[in-house]
């Protein structure tokens, strides 16, 4: 019994060690990503890198476990690039950036985000294009893209998901136009409208 018992703390301490790891990980991840973004408004000053974890910072959502699943930080104020870490966020579902002054490119490593239910990156100045491996994230039911400066077409693969996967909601453009694609509720048919001048929703 006493063996049992030692084994069961051994455990639950391995577990609460993986945890924390699995935090500081999260933490340092969002903290590198507040580093290359210029904060106008102060809006990151509860992202301090000396606590626990990230699950106290203002604007930041964790789950039960103290993992992050949840970044909301539209109309922020917020310019400079994302970082590829950002992929590294394993339970992230929401991730609300829209609003912004954003530049640069969509990392490919947001493929990764595979638990990602909602990107919301629309009215910023992100360009070149949209990554194919958005299409990895089987959970995607809502892509928001449009009010970049966006170049190319969009990939198959993130298509693909309208059929295999859960995605009911793009909108993207292009310049000159805003394509905007949705998935009918009752008909599980897609149209596509094409909106002259670049102007989105």
């Amino acid at each position: 019994m006493g063996a049992h018992s030692a084994a069961a703390a051994l455990f639950t301490a391995l577990l609460a060690f993986a945890t924390l790891v699995s935090c500081n990980t999260e933490g340092d991840i969002l903290y590198a990503q507040r580093q290359e973004l210029k904060d106008i408004n102060n809006v990151l000053a509860s992202w301090d890198p000396t606590l626990v974890n990230p699950c106290t910072w203002v604007h930041v959502t964790c789950d039960n476990s103290n993992s992050v699943i949840r970044v909301d930080l539209g109309s922020a104020g917020l310019s400079g690039s994302l970082i590829p870490q950002l992929g590294g966020l394993s339970n992230l579902q929401y991730l609300n950036l829209h609003g912004n002054n954003l530049t640069g490119t969509i990392p490919q490593s947001f493929g990764n985000l595979t638990n990602l239910v909602r990107l919301e990156l629309q009215k910023n100045s992100l360009s070149g294009t949209i990554p194919a491996s958005l299409g990895n994230i089987k959970t995607l039911k809502f892509l928001r893209l449009n009010g970049n400066s966006l170049t190319g077409t969009l990939p198959l693969e993130v298509l693909s998901l309208v059929l295999v996967g859960n995605l009911t909601e793009i909108d993207c453009n292009y310049p000159g136009q805003t394509e905007d694609l949705r998935l009918r509720p009752r008909s599980g048919l897609i149209f596509s409208r094409m909106l002259e001048n670049g102007s989105g929703k």
